[in-house]
């Protein structure tokens, strides 16, 4: 007698073959999200007067300022550089990382409720 809310004898095959692909789908996935960890993505802004760089977790390492970029009396568009620069280092990171998923995923893109 089957259990209650299983298979009688187990996993039908099919369900069996899908559980190891989703394993095997995990893996990869863990994978390139370790690879991603180390990359760095840089962005300027200004015409290359402020530099942002990111690192795969989306964390900032690096910001290199012109000097000439720095002006006392306006500070705000030095704020609004490191902003835009900062946002497009981010776009490329998360750019990278849906383009690597989609790679594993086969653009399942509603797979695990848009996790991916």
């Amino acid at each position: 007698m089957a259990k209650r809310g299983g298979f009688p004898g187990g996993m039908p095959g099919n369900m069996n073959n899908l559980m190891k692909q989703a394993q095997r789908m995990q893996r990869q996935m863990e994978e390139q999200q370790a690879e991603l960890e180390n990359k760095e993505f840089s962005a300027t802004a200004g015409g290359g007067v402020v530099e942002v760089t990111v690192t795969g977790k989306r964390e900032v390492s690096k910001v290199k300022i012109d000097p000439e970029a720095v002006d006392p009396d306006d500070v705000e568009m030095l704020e609004d550089l490191i902003v835009a620069a900062t946002n497009e280092a981010l776009r490329k990171c998360e750019e990278e990382s849906q383009a690597q998923m989609a790679k594993i995923t086969g653009g399942l893109g509603g797979l695990g409720g848009g996790l991916f």
